[in-house]
């Protein structure tokens, strides 16, 4: 998630971290989440194209979420997302455009809408999921299997310690 605005958690952060910054495991790891990161953007907006040519990059995430968690009402997605309502509005009325996801009532409050993906747009992104797992198999077919799970596990860690 993101920093209510004001800055002030990292710049504690970074007083905290102080002179801890310069060992080289933090050089390596930023060297290496940066080039990793650069991949990821370049691979996602591929991932994009391969659901949709008209769809935004920064809309796949928000298909992947809904398709591995279910329907959900637009302030959760942007809360989880990072943006605020309106980013969130114009890209779901893009993917509602596309037929890639619809919004119905929320059968627990009749004034709220849940967002979920269309059948179609269930079916498009599982094929390119498949399809993207089958790269990293073949990417990483001379890993030992439990080195690719703990590799799992350290990111989710890190992405755990990220969000706080």
């Amino acid at each position: 998630m993101h920093e209510n605005g004001n800055g002030g958690g990292r710049q504690a952060e970074s007083e905290a971290a102080g002179k801890d910054v310069d060992q080289p495991g933090f050089l390596a790891l930023e060297r290496e989440l940066t080039v990793l990161l650069r991949r990821a953007r370049g691979n996602q907006a591929e991932m994009a194209r391969e659901v949709h040519p008209d769809l935004e990059s920064s809309a796949y995430g928000l298909l992947v979420r809904l398709g591995e968690c279910g329907g959900q009402r637009a302030t959760e997605l942007a809360a989880y997302i990072g943006v605020g309502k309106a980013t969130m509005s114009r890209q779901l009325r893009a993917l509602e455009e596309l037929r890639l996801i619809a919004r119905e009532p929320d059968p627990a409050d009749g004034r709220a809408w849940l967002v979920d993906l269309t059948p179609e747009g269930r079916d498009r992104v599982r094929r390119v999921r498949e399809a993207r797992r089958a790269r990293y198999a073949g990417r990483l077919a001379d890993w030992d299997p439990r080195e690719v799970s703990e590799l799992a596990r350290l990111l989710h860690e890190l992405n755990r310690g990220m969000a706080r």
